[in-house]
């Protein structure tokens, strides 16, 4: 259960302050527990972020894996994709990876996020591939390109989050044609 709200406040803190929040100060204080007491837990603020990533990761996974199951076409697969990705923005979780992925990483860190990443790429291949796409692999690389870039835009908050959402899924599903 202390893991648990460890990670919960860990999340608070990145998706209020950015990387510059995650001390260890503060999750004790976030916590109520020892300084001392968030070090027998985690070894360091890489370690917070690996296990946030291996916890969080595969449940947004998940849901965009569901949102893909729900249609049929290869189309409406990639932009079930896609706006699944984009709904995620407002969610705590993903507020917190953002943070995450923005600041100072060490090699671990950054190899969970990435393998991560892989991972939602690998749900779409198939789909492209389904279109005729000769590399589907690397179209699906290029796809979450954009997703990255509208979920920049909606976390600036300069537009309205559903103009986003429309205009990306517009280049995706247009962009994936052969």
């Amino acid at each position: 259960m202390q893991r648990d709200a460890l990670l919960d406040a860990a999340r608070s803190l990145l998706s209020e302050g950015g990387t510059e929040a995650l001390t260890f100060p503060a999750l004790a204080e976030r916590t109520g527990l020892a300084r001392s007491s968030v070090y027998e837990y985690f070894r360091s603020r890489a370690a917070v972020v690996e296990e946030l990533c291996a916890v969080d990761f595969p449940v947004w996974a998940a849901e965009v894996e569901a949102a893909m199951e729900r249609v049929d076409s290869p189309e409406a697969k990639i932009e079930a994709y896609v706006r699944q990705q984009l709904a995620l923005v407002g969610d705590r979780r993903h507020r917190a990876v953002v943070a995450i992925s923005a600041g100072e990483l060490d090699a671990g860190a950054r190899e969970k996020i990435r393998a991560a990443h892989g991972g939602l790429i690998a749900m779409v291949v198939q789909a492209l591939g389904e279109l005729g796409h000769e590399q589907p692999r690397l179209t699906a690389v290029l796809l979450q390109g954009v997703v990255d870039a509208a979920v920049r835009r909606i976390e600036l908050g300069a537009e309205d989050p559903s103009g986003v959402t429309e205009a990306a899924v517009t280049m995706a599903l247009h962009g994936v044609r052969p």
